[in-house]
This record gives structure tokens, C-alpha cells and sequence, in this order.
């Protein structure tokens, strides 16, 4: 390049968030504090989302909402922090809307819409004046929008299982269900995952030694996965014994080989999950996406295992109702 010509414009260096304090340098103490905190947040958070799937109705399109947009913020955060530019505005209201339209119709209306979404942020990154990272930010803006939006919005239709199947399969397929069996799957997801999360956490203080993904998360053993597989089991198993006591015509459908091997699936799941999340804030430099749970991070730190475990759980429980419900020709 000639000096005549002059330095070719490529915008501002991204600039990064120092690393994370490593692991050896954290205070010894901040293990017992920080469990504390765990437990202070999700005793605030928890009952309210319980109860929001057991009421059912428009209270979990807009619990599944309120978690989209919060975990859109915290993405968007990741990838600004990496230099990327998103379309911000356009994909929390995309993002936020694949939750009601989910209630309103069903997945497949949510995958109209995500394509329409993709379509939508190219042809507003062909009107903005910088066009040096649209890259970054198209597939920014809509990877946020499918991993966030597009993914938990499936909490809703399986909450609304009964419908989900009674479409597919015809009426016949529910005779003598109970048309609250999705709030059952659901929270039976939901519970296997953070179970699967807590033996993961206490079977790796105890016994662990060698790490699961070092690169990703040092933090993680594969005596914490072991721990968080067997937890996933017990509680799957556990869930299905507490129903069948006093609720069950909500857990009649599914029995307890299946509930085993539900737990294990999730659970498994669930690790995926969370190491996927841990390997976008490792890129970033940043050890939680936010603030906002103390002792637990941001919403997308909580929902990270859910994320893949709940879509996981939808179209695996459709296929094994396929496989095990007697359908009249």
C-alpha cells in the first residue's frame, strides 16, 4: 500500500475485559460465601418459576420472556465485549417474541419466524453505514436470537404438551391424558438439570481430579460429570415416585424406565449446556455473563443447561410418546 493511499479504515480494536482471576488466586473463603449466595437467589428465584409452570397460561410464555430478554442482554454484552456491533434492539424483539408466538401456535411457527428473523437482520445490515463487521454482526445478532430466543422458547410448548401431541397424532393419541402433563415434563426437566448441577458441584469438590474440558472450564471434572449423571438418575426417578403419591394422572404416561432414562439423557444434556456457555464467556474474558443473581451470575450462567436440555426433552419425549402410544388406525 502506497502512502498516498492511506491506511485502510477497519474501525476500533475491540477492546476485552481483563481474564477472570484464576482459580489458585481466589480467596479460600469464597467457596462457602458463594454457595450461600447460590442458595439466598434461588430461594427467591425458584418459586416463583414453579409455580408459573404449574399455573400454566400466559404466566409461561411471559416467565419464558422475561428470561429471553435478560439472557439476550447478557449475549449481546459477550459479543460487544469481542468487538462485534449486533443489531441490539431487533434481536430482543425478535428474541422476545419467539416465546408468545410458541404459545400462540407452536414450534414450527417459531422456526417460520426464525428464518424470517435472519432475512430481517440482512437486510438491515445492508442499510447501516459501517459495513466492515457485518459478519459479526449478522451472525451475532442471530445466533443470540436462536440460542437464547429460539431455544428456550420450547419451554413453552412443552409445557403445553398435551396440544403438541393431540396435533401430531390426533385426538385419540391423549385419550385419558391429563391436559396438564406438559407442566409435569417440564418441571421434571427443569429439576433433573439443576439436580444433574448440584451433584456435579459436590461430587467434584469431593473426588475431583481430572478435568472434563480444561480449555473450557478448568473448574469442571469428570467425577463432577459422573456426579452429575447419577443425580440426573436419582432425581428422575425420585420425581416420578413423588407424583405417582399426588399427582398421578400428571406422570402416568411416563414410567419409571423412562424417567431414568430421561435423567440420564438430561443431565448429560445439561453438562453440553453449560460448557457451551463456558467456552462463549472464556472467548469473551469474562468469568458471568452479569451480575444480576448473586452468587449464581447472570441469567444466562442459570439457564445455560436448559437451554439444549429443554428442546432435548421436547423432541425426544415426542418421539418416544410416538413409539409407545397405541394410535387407532
Amino acid at each position: 500500500m502506497s502512502e498516498a493511499e492511506g491506511p485502510i479504515a477497519t474501525g476500533p480494536e475491540p477492546v476485552h475485559p481483563q481474564p477472570p482471576t484464576p482459580e489458585a488466586e481466589a480467596p479460600k473463603r469464597r467457596g462457602a460465601s458463594n454457595l450461600v449466595l447460590r442458595l439466598v437467589s434461588a430461594a427467591i428465584l425458584i418459586p416463583p418459576v414453579v409455580w408459573g409452570i404449574f399455573e400454566g397460561g400466559f404466566w409461561v410464555p411471559l416467565i419464558v420472556t422475561a428470561m429471553v430478554l435478560l439472557g439476550l442482554r447478557e449475549f449481546y454484552k459477550l459479543i460487544k465485549a469481542k468487538g462485534a456491533h449486533p443489531l441490539e434492539t431487533f434481536g430482543l424483539v425478535a428474541g422476545g417474541s419467539l416465546p408468545v408466538i410458541a404459545w400462540l401456535g407452536s414450534e414450527y411457527h417459531t422456526t417460520l419466524l426464525l428464518s424470517a428473523v435472519l432475512l430481517g437482520v440482512m437486510v438491515l445490515q445492508l442499510q447501516k453505514a459501517r459495513i466492515t463487521d457485518a459478519l459479526e454482526s449478522i451472525s451475532g445478532t442471530f445466533f443470540g436470537v436462536f440460542y437464547v430466543g429460539w431455544l428456550l422458547s420450547h419451554a413453552v410448548v412443552l409445557r403445553d404438551f398435551y396440544r403438541a401431541v393431540a396435533a401430531r397424532l390426533g385426538p385419540d393419541a391423549v385419550a385419558g391424558w391429563d391436559p396438564d402433563v406438559g407442566a409435569f415434563y417440564l418441571f421434571f426437566c427443569v429439576s433433573v438439570v439443576v439436580g444433574g448441577d448440584v451433584g456435579a458441584y459436590f461430587a467434584g469438590r469431593a473426588y475431583g481430579k481430572r478435568k472434563l474440558a480444561p480449555q473450557v472450564s478448568p473448574g469442571k471434572t469428570v467425577e463432577g460429570a459422573i456426579g452429575a449423571l447419577l443425580a440426573g438418575l436419582l432425581v428422575g426417578v425420585a420425581l416420578k415416585a413423588f407424583f405417582d403419591q399426588v399427582a398421578p394422572t400428571l406422570s402416568a404416561q411416563l414410567g419409571y424406565v423412562g424417567c431414568a432414562v430421561f435423567g440420564l439423557l438430561l443431565s448429560g444434556v445439561g453438562i453440553v449446556g453449560d460448557l457451551v456457555e463456558s467456552l462463549l464467556k472464556r472467548d469473551a474474558q469474562v468469568k458471568d455473563t452479569s451480575n444480576l443473581l448473586p452468587g449464581m451470575g447472570g441469567m444466562l450462567d442459570r439457564i445455560d443447561s436448559n437451554l439444549l436440555a429443554i428442546p432435548v426433552m421436547y423432541y425426544a419425549l415426542l418421539a418416544w410418546t410416538f413409539l409407545t402410544t397405541r394410535v387407532p388406525a
